[in-house]
Parts: structure tokens; sequence; C-alpha cells
């Protein structure tokens, strides 16, 4: 009978602490979820309900008010999402060629000085970003390339972080299953595109998620980069359009918000499972 009342008091403890902890992931991502909410809510609101006091929670006439200002600022938000879509593209496919051969090369194989190349990647993995701005701006500008889509997406074509992440996925396929491939007379790039590529999906998704999220947002870099606002990104135009409208307009603003936030929350639907994959360490059957 005393056995019987410990098990009914463990699975009571057990079902408070299922529900504790149920309410508090509910609670995280209620606090994680709200702000994207709140923007996108605010971008359908008429003008006039977007600053009433208590705020409304729903729409209560959904109205496209905001992305019709947003259009109609005299700002080209249609180019600037098109500089914005051509740096993120081209950087990411800049960054997949440079770095699967040299994360190919540290992981399998052998040349001279291998650990120091290695280590002066993760020196670069290192540096904060802002300590190159000077000398990136004088090296591009000394080439002509300031008035161009160049100067932000050159400087991007190669990421430490993507190579040292790339190295780790590919250490973990077996050496015997790349000797396999060189007794069949397969080249390197055969290795690199059929073997290696198609076993590392994850990581690859991975880093080019990550890729996409840190140029798509890119504030600074373009600011500094750039002098005409033909080739500036979308991000800076978020900023122009709140001068343009001479205020704060909630619903336009939030409206210009949603353009640069919704791929993004789009793209991470869709790739969150990859991602999460990618942190995993897996055998290879």
């Amino acid at each position: 009978m005393q056995k019987i009342n410990l098990t009914v008091t463990d699975r009571k403890k057990e079902l408070v602490g299922t529900v504790i902890s149920d309410i508090l992931k509910i609670a995280v991502m209620l606090a994680f979820v709200f702000p994207f909410y709140w923007m996108l809510i605010t971008a359908f609101k008429t003008y006039s309900e977007s600053v009433a006091v208590p705020p409304t929670l729903l729409p209560s006439q959904w109205s496209l008010e905001g992305y019709v200002s947003t259009f109609n600022s005299g700002l080209n938000i249609l180019g600037y999402m098109r500089n914005t879509v051509v740096v993120t593209v081209s950087v990411i496919a800049l960054q997949l060629i440079v770095m699967v051969p040299a994360a190919y090369a540290f992981a399998k194989r052998t040349f001279p000085l291998r650990g120091l190349a290695f280590s002066l990647v993760l020196v670069a993995f290192m540096i904060p970003q802002q300590l190159t701005y000077i000398s990136v701006y004088i090296m591009v500008s000394g080439w002509g390339m300031i008035n161009s889509l160049w100067p932000q997406i050159l400087p991007l074509g190669c990421d430490a972080f993507g190579i040292f992440m790339l190295r780790q996925s590919f250490k973990q396929i077996p050496d015997e299953i790349v000797e396999s491939a060189r007794l069949d007379s397969a080249s390197e790039v055969q290795i690199m595109v059929q073997i290696m590529l198609p076993m590392c999906k994850s990581a690859m998704v991975t880093i080019a998620m990550f890729s996409f999220i840190g140029v798509w947002n890119a504030y600074f870099w373009p600011l500094v980069m750039t002098r005409k606002e033909e080739f500036r990104p979308l991000t800076l135009a978020i900023e122009r359009l709140r001068d343009a409208e001479v205020g704060i307009r909630w619903n336009t603003l939030m409206a210009g918000n949603s353009l640069l936030v919704v791929p993004i929350l789009v793209v991470f639907i869709f790739a969150s499972k990859k991602i999460i994959e990618g942190f995993t360490y897996r055998g290879v059957k």
C-alpha cells in the first residue's frame, strides 16, 4: 500500500513539474512571438487605430494603408528590395564557392602548414568585423567600387565561421568513404560535390541560413560602404522611411519592417529542422 502511495505521489510531482515546464515554455514562446505579431497587425491597421490608446490586439478594420504609404513615400522601395536580394544571393553563392573547397581541404587533405592556416581562419573568426571597416573601405575605394554593389558582396565572400562549421561536418564522414571514391578514380571535385555535400546538407543549410540573416539584416556595413541611395539595401530604406513620413506613422513603419522581417521568418520556418540537425553529431551509416 505504501508503494502505491509513493507511486501516486511521484506521478503527481512529475505531472506538476510537466505543467510548470509547459507554462514556462509557452511564456518564453509568447515573449518571442508577440513582437512579430504586433508588427504584423499594426501594419494592417489604419493610422488612427495604430496610435489609439488603449491599443487593440486585432485591427477593427483591416487596411493596407501602411503598405500603400510605404510604396508611395517617394522612396524606391522596390529598388532597395532588389539590392537586398541581389547582395544576399551573391554573398551566399560566393561563400559556398569559397568555403566548400577550403573546408574540404582542412578536413580531408594533408598539406604543409595546414594547422597554421586553420589557426588563421580561427583568428579571423574571432576578430570583430568593425575593426576591418576602415581598411576594407580604403581598399574598395582604391579599386573604384564604392558606387556599386560590390563592396557589400566581395568582402563578405568568405566566412570563417562557415569554414569551421563545414570542416567539422566533413570530419564526421569516415576517411574510408573518401579513399574508396579515390580508388574508383573519382576526382576531388566529384568527391566534394557527389559525396561530401549530400552527406552534409544540414550543415550547408545552417551556414546559408546564418549568412542570409546576417546579410539581409546588415545596416552599418552597407551604410559605410555606399554613398548613393541607388546601391543601398532595404534596411537603410526603413530609416529613411521614418524621415520621409515626417514623424512616426506606426502602421507605415511596421509595414516597411514586415517587408524586411517576413522573408527571414518564412525561410527559417522551412529550414529550422535542417538547422537543428546541423548542430547535432550524427554518425554515418
